[in-house]
């Protein structure tokens, strides 16, 4: 028996080579991947006790894989280099219900604001719904809020103010979001903010919120992804203040919301790339504006589209193919945007 063993070795060794080429390929496989589950079956019940379990650095990535569930949460993510992908996006919910008005009462920042909190790069989301739930269970109230300018020192808490689903502090950066939902009901729903370093992108994403609720700062690529405005007065908003070449770009992205929803506005230097989009007939007839502001605006109006269009048809003239001279509509893209220094497909 064992001279038939070694007289196959070759094919042996090389049908082990094989399958440890396609486990390295694959990334998730049993040996790399920590697993969370509700119901006892995994690694962690919890998220953030899977992320506590990490070392605090790592030069490739770390997989956590969440199977579905609903996991009430406040999530911070404070190490870099991390994959977390749910079993089923609309299966697979992180949910916390946070004020920001509330918040910032009796803390100094934003860190915590959030129902994910992020202060690390190199972070990978996929197959997950993130939700800050305050708006939608929303009940009126109010709080003593000792930072409050008011001699009582109290505050009414609103329905649509400011409602964070996803937050990044100064520091963090290359953020990548795929197939997820990001749900809230008031402004700033995702906020990925680092205006002098951050790139951000996002592919096959749902995003709902007030206004601005998306609100990149910095480098911000959108692709495939569905806009939902439940209130307030711009879907999107950007700040490219601090460098004239960060923009954020949203192609083949649908838009929608209530009756007269705004499509986006800006009150610092910002940068608009919108290509191949398709707008909701509710959407209302002005453009990305630029809203009353002491700021210096040194760049001027930069806003361009190219081949968006109004559901069933009716377009308005705004939104008529304008790109920067030099610049084809090929030319945009992702490596464009990033100058080829992240390479934000390659998980």
């Amino acid at each position: 028996m064992l001279e038939g063993i070694f007289k196959y070795k070759p094919a042996f060794l090389l049908v082990a080579l094989i399958l440890t080429v396609f486990n390295s390929i694959a990334g998730f496989n049993h040996f790399n991947k920590i697993i969370v589950s509700k119901d006892g079956t995994g690694d962690f019940k919890t998220i953030q006790g899977a992320i506590n379990s990490l070392p605090d650095s790592s030069s490739t990535p770390r997989y956590i894989f969440i199977k579905n569930g609903v996991y009430a949460e406040k999530i911070y993510i404070e190490k870099n280099n991390i994959v977390f992908e749910g079993q089923d996006r609309e299966a697979t919910i992180i949910i916390a219900s946070i004020a920001r008005d509330e918040w910032r009462c009796n803390h100094a920042d934003d860190w915590g604001v959030a129902t994910m909190n992020i202060g690390a790069s190199d972070i990978t989301l996929k197959n997950l719904t993130v939700t800050n739930n305050f708006g939608f269970e929303f009940a009126t109230r109010t709080i003593y809020c000792a930072s409050d300018t008011s001699s009582n020192k109290l505050k009414e808490l609103r329905k649509d103010g400011h409602q964070m689903a996803l937050r990044t502090i100064a520091g963090a950066t290359r953020l990548s979001a795929i197939n997820c939902h990001f749900r809230a009901f008031g402004g700033d729903t995702v906020s990925p903010w680092d205006v002098e370093n951050g790139y951000w992108y996002f592919r096959d994403c749902i995003m709902e919120g007030g206004v601005d609720f998306y609100c990149p700062r910095g480098w911000a690529w959108a692709e495939n992804c569905e806009f939902i405005t439940l209130t307030g007065p711009a879907a999107i908003w950007h700040d490219g203040s601090k460098n004239a070449d960060s923009k954020t770009i949203l192609k083949n992205c649908k838009f929608n919301g209530y009756d007269g929803f705004m499509l986006g506005r800006y009150h610092r230097d910002a940068q608009f790339f919108l290509l191949d989009c398709v707008f909701s007939q509710k959407m209302s007839n002005k453009s990305i504006y630029l809203v009353p502001t002491s700021n210096k605006i040194l760049w001027g109006k930069r806003i361009f589209f190219y081949n968006c269009h109004r559901e069933n048809g009716n377009d308005f003239s705004w939104h008529a193919d304008l790109l920067p001279e030099k610049i084809k509509s090929a030319d945009i893209t992702v490596e464009w945007l990033f100058k080829g220094k992240w390479n934000p497909q390659k998980n």
